[in-house]
């Protein structure tokens, strides 16, 4: 390669690492900012004033608040802005590789409590703005059916490990993973009624093991 082409490609690398920084700064700020004023209240203006950006480079980078918020989502379920879907992260494949169907459910619930703590408050804002938004609207209709997606999947998995009660199908069983795995329940025990993250995950792990496991 000529000294040239090293040089170009340096410095494409450099620009492509400046921007991956420019938008977790701006996912960041937006985060801080949804969480204190909500998201109505939020302007562009201020999710680029949090991120030391130019308004422009905002409407560059996500072409409108609805999009930042999606990302601030994203960002929050998995932890990190790397490109690699959740059902593709390490943690569920220990889950799948994990024979017993207990273990491997209490791996998905650990890393369940984690994932909470992170986007169930940013949950909140979007469910709290989707009754008179309708991109926050679809938008929560679209988490909802990925959350189901991924539950079905940790079922599918249990049901492979001849775990499952046998008298649920996998479809009854997901549909009960979901709902009690969900940030609304989680919301509900750790800010409404006090509850520890420890104390939540001790609980899901008995009530979903009795609920769904043989």
């Amino acid at each position: 390669m000529s000294d040239c082409v090293k040089s170009t490609a340096g410095r494409g690398t450099r620009r492509a690492a400046q921007a991956r920084a420019t938008r977790r700064r701006i996912i960041d700020g937006a985060l801080e900012l949804f969480l204190r004023h909500g998201y109505a209240a939020t302007t562009l203006d201020q999710i680029a004033g949090a991120a030391g950006v130019a308004v422009q480079t905002v409407y560059f980078h996500f072409g409108n608040k609805a999009t930042v918020l999606k990302e601030v989502v994203d960002v929050m379920s998995v932890g990190d802005d790397e490109p690699i879907p959740m059902l593709d992260r390490p943690w569920v494949r220990q889950v799948r590789e994990e024979p017993d169907g207990r273990r491997a459910l209490a791996i998905w619930l650990s890393n369940s409590r984690v994932i909470f703590g992170r986007v169930a408050p940013i949950m909140k804002v979007v469910r709290d703005a989707a009754g008179a938004d309708p991109e926050m609207a679809a938008q929560w209709e679209t988490n909802q059916r990925q959350r189901f997606i991924a539950h079905h999947a940790l079922v599918r998995q249990l049901g492979d490990k001849q775990a499952l009660r046998p008298e649920l199908t996998v479809q009854e069983a997901a549909d009960i993973v979901f709902t009690l795995v969900s940030h609304e329940v989680y919301l509900l025990l750790t800010e409404a009624r006090g509850w520890t993250p420890d104390r939540w995950e001790s609980w899901i792990n008995e009530t979903v093991a009795g609920a769904v496991l043989r």
